[in-house]
């Protein structure tokens, strides 16, 4: 075909937009398997391996002065990272149940063999009307994913408390690392309507959506395994972005 005064091959343009478009379509492709990696999912180490990575004497460089009850390996964009969680476990029960009466998170960041610490979480049960006996991480809803896709994980940490009601009269704390940041909801249990407060850190409603969802998720499952009461319409306050809500 004539075009212009110039031969233009119609059949070799079409091929050409043929293979342009085919190697878009890798690209993409190549694009989100990377992305899907750069994020790796969490894993528990075993006893041994807890063991071989963390003697005594790194664990006394890290002040951990309470048993270790799990270590979370993680990793994104940035590096390896473990997730150290210790209980003081003061109680055994005849019934082998184990009561905590302090917990310790830290987190850090390996380097070269060694370990950089990048943050703590210390916590305690409080001896007051409710008198609280013990305080232990909840597992379940722990997580280390990538809520918004930028290939660094956003560690989510979930903890609480037993008192003279069991979880009716405990407190629930969640806190979650984001880009530097840590936020956290905190949540008093009541068996009574008028004891049950929860607090939002403000930031929490600046946290990408995902995780927002995320967070009301866990809370709607905490209800569903009788871990929780909050407040009545907590998820139309939570909507409104309201930092506190009670039923007083």
């Amino acid at each position: 075909m004539n075009v212009g005064g110039y031969w233009f091959d119609t059949l070799k343009f079409k091929k050409q937009v043929r293979h342009l478009f085919i190697l878009i379509i890798a690209l993409n492709y190549w694009t989100d398997a990377f992305a899907q990696k750069a994020t790796l999912p969490s894993e528990i180490l075993t006893s041994k391996q807890v063991t071989e990575l963390f003697p005594d004497t790194v664990r006394k460089t890290l002040n951990i002065n309470f048993p270790i009850f799990r270590v979370y390996k993680y990793s994104d964009k940035a590096g390896q990272y473990y997730c150290i969680l210790s209980e003081s476990r003061n109680v055994i029960s005849v019934d082998k149940d184990t009561f905590s009466h302090n917990i310790k998170a830290i987190n850090v960041k390996a380097d070269n063999g060694s370990f950089i610490k990048l943050w703590e979480i210390n916590d305690n049960i409080i001896k007051n009307n409710n008198d609280e006996s013990s305080i232990w991480f909840w597992t379940k809803y722990i997580d280390f994913k990538d809520y918004d896709n930028d290939g660094l994980a956003d560690p989510f940490i979930i903890y609480g408390t037993s008192a003279a009601n069991g979880y009716d009269d405990a407190r629930i704390k969640f806190i979650i690392y984001y880009r530097g940041q840590k936020i956290a909801i905190r949540h008093q249990n009541g068996v009574l309507d008028f004891e049950r407060e929860t607090m939002v850190d403000k930031l929490f409603y600046d946290l990408p959506q995902s995780l927002q969802t995320s967070t009301k998720q866990k809370m709607e499952l905490m209800i569903k395994n009788n871990q929780a009461i909050f407040p009545a319409g907590w998820q139309t306050a939570m909507k409104n972005k309201m930092t506190i809500f009670k039923e007083r």
